[in-house]
């Protein structure tokens, strides 16, 4: 049955007045509710039911709009459960009102809900049984579909607009335009935009804008510009926010002296007065090209402008000098930013962090680390790795170094992070240069546990102090675990074992070790001695 002119019997021009509205199925009415359409969309309505007769005519396969559980219901009901920011609130509605096919979901959900495959039947219907009284109405719900990043089907939507004897106007070409640059196509929307004005039809500044930050986004700069000269055929005049786009393509295609350029014509402007966005997009192209003093001077001629640096105009200039190996002025710039209460963020922390770490400022390193902790941040799980390898290979000259080694080492595994090879080595080392041979060993053997393979360097650091001690009870586990966890190398150091096997007495031991060497391609420099006597013993 074909919708009627009236808006009592028009289903979309109803759910744009927040009512109810039916559609027409081969097998019976399609309900939807929309009177609650302006909530958040965490309020997901889920539907229990699973509109089998629906399903029916779009599949082979009876296929639920919805992941969810069907609850049969002799009590003639219909059970929705609506999640509401973890509170679940169940209703019951009438079955025998609903004709076991009906569905109170937002249309919007329902259009999300459904497979890609089974949209364009949902499209079928409005075309078949839907008439929008006037080009607004359509208008509204297309901004809806854009507004919920439905952009394909409202695309589809727009292809079907001569079939509602509606005639497009300019709000809904300058919806097409934003739809299609959100969908990354602006030489489309380009072509809509150059329709759009040969209708006579005024876009605005933010149709404009969108355009030209899309084109710049992709380097089409060109492209970019020709939107702005219709902007000037058509009497619009561009904001900052236009220019700051075009500064923004200029810096990621390297025109950098045009950007500067623009910048300086627009400070003279009288017009438009340049803000903070549109400094900062040009100092971050000074700073992509290793030209961050000449970005600087353009943060000192904004603040005398009277503008006010925010954190991301300032985490500019730290990945400039980054980048050009100067971290170390990168701490001054940290100073300055809490001077001018601009309080720096996880980005600024961590950007300096890693330029000090890269080019191994240990020391200042350690200070922003601890500013870092000290104010909440956590520190990710690579810089920690190469905070500890920086500071447990300085600690073999700096013994100072070792407690703040020893202090990121627990850091890191009360953190639960995952760490390298690497680091796990280098603490070792730095555990057995503290005389701390337990904490060197547990580690050595979680090491071995993570699935590492710990070279004879770091094993024999470990091994040596133990024997040395007389501890050989200690020792032998290692070898041991290695063996089980099948992470013994040919490098194995067999040879201290043998020798303390000897020196203690324990022939049997040594040559228990000395056979396992063989068996792995070693043949060990040092000997077991003879263990007759201790055979002639068993």
């Amino acid at each position: 049955m074909h919708c009627s002119s009236s808006q009592s019997h028009c289903p979309l021009t109803s759910y744009l007045h927040q009512s109810s509205i039916t559609y027409s199925l081969p097998n019976g009415p399609f309900f939807l509710n929309t009177n609650n359409h302006k909530r958040p969309f965490i309020n997901k309505l889920i539907l229990v039911a699973t509109l089998q007769d629906f399903t029916k005519t779009t599949s082979s396969k009876t296929t639920p709009l919805l992941s969810t559980k069907t609850q049969n219901s002799s009590d003639g009901l219909i059970r929705l459960v609506e999640e509401n920011k973890g509170v679940t609130i169940e209703q019951d509605y009438e079955k025998s009102n609903l004709d076991g096919k009906i569905c109170e979901l937002h249309l919007l959900h329902k259009i999300k809900a459904l497979p890609i495959a089974q949209r364009n039947d949902i499209l079928d219907v409005i075309k078949k049984d839907c008439r929008f009284e006037t080009i607004a109405t359509f208008n509204n719900f297309f901004l809806e579909l854009y507004m919920a990043d439905e952009v394909d089907f409202a695309l589809k939507l727009f292809s079907e607009l001569s079939n509602f004897v509606l005639v497009p106007n300019c709000g809904t070409f300058s919806l097409l335009i934003r739809c299609y640059c959100k969908k990354n196509d602006p030489f489309e929307a380009h072509r809509v935009l150059n329709e759009m004005v040969e209708k006579r039809f005024q876009p605005n500044v933010a149709i404009f804008t969108d355009l030209i930050n899309s084109f710049s986004k992709r380097g089409r700069m060109q492209k970019a510009f020709e939107v702005l000269e219709i902007m000037g055929s058509v009497r619009c005049e561009p904001t900052a926010h236009t220019y700051n786009c075009l500064l923004k393509g200029l810096c990621y295609v390297g025109r950098i002296e045009e950007a500067y350029k623009m910048l300086m014509n627009i400070k003279k402007s009288t017009s438009i007065r340049p803000d903070i966005y549109t400094y900062t997009a040009v100092m971050n192209g000074f700073c992509k090209v290793g030209r961050s003093d000449e970005a600087l001077e353009l943060l000192d001629d904004a603040v005398e402008m009277g503008l006010v640096p925010n954190v991301v105009t300032y985490n500019t200039l730290l990945n400039g000098y980054f980048k050009e190996g100067r971290p170390l002025e990168g701490i001054g710039l940290l100073n300055k930013m809490k001077t001018r209460n601009c309080a720096p963020d996880y980005i600024s922390y961590s950007t300096l962090l890693h330029g000090l770490l890269k080019w191994s400022k240990i020391h200042s390193a350690l200070s922003i680390y601890m500013e870092m902790v000290s104010v909440g941040f956590q520190v990710e799980e690579r810089m920690m790795n190469t905070l500890l390898r920086g500071l447990c290979r300085r600690s073999r000259t700096e013994r100072e170094l070792l407690s703040n080694a020893y202090e990121v080492f627990d850091r890191m595994k009360s953190r639960g992070y995952v760490m390298y090879p690497c680091a796990y080595e280098l603490a070792i080392e730095a555990f057995c240069i503290g005389k701390q041979i337990d904490k060197a060993l547990a580690t050595l053997c979680e090491m071995i546990k993570s699935g590492h393979s710990p070279r004879k360097m770091t094993v024999n650091n470990v091994i040596r102090p133990l024997c040395v001690e007389g501890n050989l009870v200690e020792a032998l586990p290692i070898l041991v675990l290695m063996h089980e966890e099948n992470r013994m190398g040919i490098e194995f150091p067999f040879d201290i074992l043998i020798d303390e096997c000897n020196r203690q007495g324990i022939y049997m031991c040594s040559c228990t070790i000395y056979g396992a060497a063989l068996k792995r391609g070693v043949v060990p420099q040092s000997k077991p001695r003879d263990c007759s006597a201790q055979l002639n013993q068993i």
